[in-house]
């Protein structure tokens, strides 16, 4: 496959990875908390080759190779990298690809700016992560008691393998080291001494202060317009559980496919052909006034 070309965007702001011609209709792909625009490393090059379009995946401030800032990282602040890079790029609406954290990103940008995106086409997530309102107080605390201490040192391994076992070990979800190794490369900094350590900001390990709570991150769902697909990985983070299926339900016109894999299926060489596939067909089905936009604005 080829290699992805690099872009800066936002005044060198945003990192970006980008496949495909960049005349061809533009996609913008959004990775999940703690991963970089490497996630769709093995995906990218497939959709681009099969739907003819342009993705440009970015690095979501301080994630991979973007620039970090002080304070919390909020989900809705990740919709301004979402439309800085839109506008960076010249386009005016453009289908979203996202994935896990980006997927929520990917909705509120959906349902507060529709004129911005054109299709959902979402990868085991769906929504935001939510607080019940009467649990308020308690996360303002954890989250204002976190943002005072002071920031940790990033990790240090010896080199690139013992940092892949790390996140295979410690990961939120569960990752295979094939699967993380992409994410991880990215991610990486060699140091004078020929250690290497994360580039991750620190502040994103920290609790947010404020979520939506869920009847308000229905209410986004619910808001929203666009043509809009749902791939689940079998093993993945949505399944039955029942935030996950109001979700699913409050999303208009929503397509869901599952197939095989877990919460990174887009990324495990042994399932990306399936997700491709799917995608492509969906893409292929929807209405041509629906169908990939992105062009020049």
């Amino acid at each position: 496959m080829t290699a992805p070309a690099s872009l800066r965007l936002a005044g060198g702001r945003l990192a970006a990875l980008v496949w495909g011609r960049e005349s061809a209709p533009t996609w913008l792909a959004l990775h999940g908390w703690l991963d970089n625009a490497a996630s769709f490393s093995r995906l990218a090059p497939r959709l681009a080759e099969g739907l003819g379009i342009r993705i440009v995946a970015l690095d979501f401030a301080g994630h991979g190779l973007s620039a970090h800032h002080a304070g919390d990282y909020a989900l809705w602040d990740y919709a301004h990298d979402v439309l800085d890079a839109l506008d960076a790029l010249g386009v005016a609406q453009a289908p979203l690809l996202a994935h896990s954290m980006g997927a929520g990103v990917a909705c509120l940008v959906a349902a507060a700016l529709p004129e911005r995106v054109a299709q959902l086409l979402l990868i085991d997530g769906l929504g935001m992560v939510t607080t019940e309102s009467a649990r308020a107080p308690v996360q303002l605390r954890k989250g204002l008691l976190a943002h005072r201490r002071a920031p940790s040192t990033p990790p240090r391994y010896p080199d690139s393998e013992t940092a892949v076992a790390a996140r295979v070990a410690g990961g939120a979800t569960p990752i295979d080291t094939e699967t993380a190794m992409p994410l991880v490369a990215r991610n990486l900094e060699t140091l004078a001494d020929g250690h290497v350590r994360l580039r991750t900001a620190g502040n994103l390990l920290k609790p947010s202060p404020v979520r939506l709570c869920p009847e308000q991150a229905l209410a986004m769902l619910a808001a929203i317009r666009c043509p809009s697909l749902l791939v689940e990985g079998e093993t993945g983070i949505l399944g039955d559980r029942e935030m996950a299926a109001r979700a699913r339900g409050a999303l208009p016109g929503l397509e869901r496919r599952v197939l095989p894999g877990g919460h990174h299926l887009h990324l495990e060489p042994r399932a990306v052909a399936s997700v491709s596939e799917a995608i492509v067909a969906w893409v292929r089905q929807v209405p041509r006034e629906s169908g990939p936009r992105g062009g020049q604005a």
